[in-house]
């Protein structure tokens, strides 16, 4: 067994960045990436992955903001925020921290983001070009997984892929990227849900399996087939007494029987989390050099 090592991976990445950040922008007197986050009440998962996401952006030269508003604000006036941010220059993309409120609806948010801001990438626009193999915004997340098998040569041409979960920010944009004609991709994708019949079945027969079912250990050594790819993308917290958070991080797959069972895999943490910040930042990147029209 061997890890897909988001951490590692991550950091290449970023340093890439960086890299590109002071020979395209700062060293030619131009303002580098700016990307703006707004945070609506005291999530406090929310508040940790915003204060990944501010200190990622500060590695690699970009400008980082954050706009924080209490959990009673009204749509409108949250709809006011998305207005402002479309349009301001200085800002090159941003994202609206979900989940938002009960009282919020998420998908007038998402609709109100300037697709060539929308670095999160769920903005129609953005999926409808994804489906179509167009350049776009891709959803974060499906793009931290799909560089993740990229960078670690996993052959995906042809294998027989199953997505656990149909979420539109993780399972069925995962779903699609994996059977687009490109590299990686051509994979024959089976994508599962609360509803599917003999999931144990389907996932033992796959070659590459992607676990978004929100789940905490849903996924056991019996479902999985030998020398399969696992990556978990789930992220639970857990009450440790052993640890100083009193808390320890667990993913939607038992990975102390999986591992041994399988070719590689993604730990939690340090996989997929980590992948996601820094696929923000490449999808910032390509805004603030208007890659994405």
């Amino acid at each position: 067994m061997k890890l897909l090592d988001g951490k590692l991976v991550a950091d290449q990445i970023k340093s890439e960045i960086a890299l590109e950040v002071k020979e395209q922008f700062l060293d030619r007197g131009i303002e580098p990436p700016h990307i703006a986050a707004v945070l609506v009440g005291e999530d406090p998962a929310s508040m940790t992955y915003v204060s990944a996401k501010e200190k990622a952006c500060h590695e690699v030269g970009f400008v980082s903001s954050v706009y924080r508003y209490p959990a009673n604000i009204t749509l409108e006036k949250l709809l006011e925020v998305i207005d402002f941010l479309n349009a301001d220059d200085e800002i090159h993309g941003f994202i609206v921290q979900v989940p938002l409120p009960k009282h919020i609806d998420e998908q007038k948010i998402i609709e109100r983001i300037d697709p060539k801001k929308d670095i999160d990438g769920f903005h129609p626009v953005n999926i409808g070009k994804m489906v179509l193999n167009l350049p776009c915004f891709l959803p974060a997340t499906p793009f931290g997984i799909m560089t993740l098998l990229d960078r670690y040569q996993i052959d995906v041409d042809g294998k027989n892929c199953v997505v656990l979960g149909r979420s539109h920010t993780v399972g069925t944009p995962i779903s699609i990227l994996l059977s687009r004609k490109s590299k990686p991709g051509n994979a024959t994708v089976t994508l599962c849900h609360s509803h599917t019949r003999n999931i144990r079945e389907i996932t033992s027969n796959a070659d590459i399996l992607i676990v978004a079912m929100g789940k905490e250990g849903y996924v056991t050594a019996d479902m999985v087939k030998k020398d399969a790819v696992v990556v978990d993308v789930g992220i639970h917290r857990i009450p440790s007494a052993e640890t100083k958070s009193g808390f320890r991080l667990k993913g939607d797959v038992k990975f102390d029987e999986v591992s041994g069972k399988c070719s590689y895999i993604t730990p939690v943490p340090g996989g997929i989390g980590l992948m996601t910040i820094v696929s923000l930042l490449q999808n910032t990147l390509k805004a603030a050099k208007k890659e994405i029209i």
